[in-house]
């Protein structure tokens, strides 16, 4: 598995390059922005670790560029610990964030748990209720409209709430559960903006956004994704 490492710090590259190379994985690495952008073109690495303080183009801006032809899964790893930096990267389109300093375990734990998600025919399927169509491998929601299929725009951090509760098809997902998994465990009291995204949502793909059908809010506890009974 290729992994393309982006870090103005060349000790911080040197070490990676060593430790994770010694457990099988193909390091590329790169010192600034736009190097990052050249090499991932070259080499279409597996996973992207991106440090957001990089010079000529920054972290979010590389993001930003990547998410616009791959989605092959980010992990920004940044000494950046403030709250708005963090939602500005996963807004942006990174699938996770490590503060530095950080301990090699718990990197390691979060490329294993990247790679997961990774998606593949078997586990990400296409969902389709009302006149939604919802592909779990390609990220994206279009509507079934008289003029043909239409795609239905979803910010990067929009796509990780829906993706979560389809993927939960019928369960109760927490309030806490989806707050821990997108935001992190420091973000599970901030549920007046989860119910801000949940609100966007509704409006994007359910028929009447003022009483949903599909999006469901289990009061008091979290949300629910309720297909049709004849959905795929």
């Amino acid at each position: 598995m290729k992994i393309l490492i982006a870090d103005d710090d060349p000790q911080i590259l040197r070490a990676l390059r060593i430790t994770l190379g010694a457990r099988g994985y193909e390091i590329i690495t790169a010192v600034n922005g736009t190097e990052a952008l050249n090499e991932a073109i070259a080499h279409r690495p597996d996973i992207f670790m991106l440090d957001l303080g990089m010079p000529e183009l920054d972290g979010i801006q590389v993001i930003q560029a990547l998410r616009g032809w791959t989605l092959a899964p980010i992990l920004v790893v940044s000494g950046r610990t403030g709250a708005a930096e963090k939602v500005e990267a996963l807004d942006a389109g990174a699938d996770d964030y490590v503060t530095k300093p950080f301990s090699i375990d718990e990197l390691l734990a979060r490329i294993r748990a990247l790679t997961r998600r990774v998606p593949n025919e078997e586990t990400a399927p296409t969902v389709r209720f009302a006149n939604i169509a919802i592909d779990l491998a390609a990220k994206s929601v279009t509507r079934n409209a008289p003029t043909g299929n239409e795609l239905v725009r979803l910010t990067p951090t929009e796509w990780q709430v829906l993706e979560v509760l389809v993927r939960n098809a019928g369960k109760l997902v927490t309030r806490q559960s989806l707050l821990t998994d997108i935001w992190g465990s420091e973000h599970i009291s901030d549920t007046g903006y989860l119910r801000l995204y949940i609100a966007q949502l509704r409006k994007k793909i359910e028929p009447d956004p003022s009483r949903p059908r599909y999006l469901l809010t289990e009061s008091g506890m979290g949300y629910r994704f309720l297909p049709d009974r004849d959905s795929s």
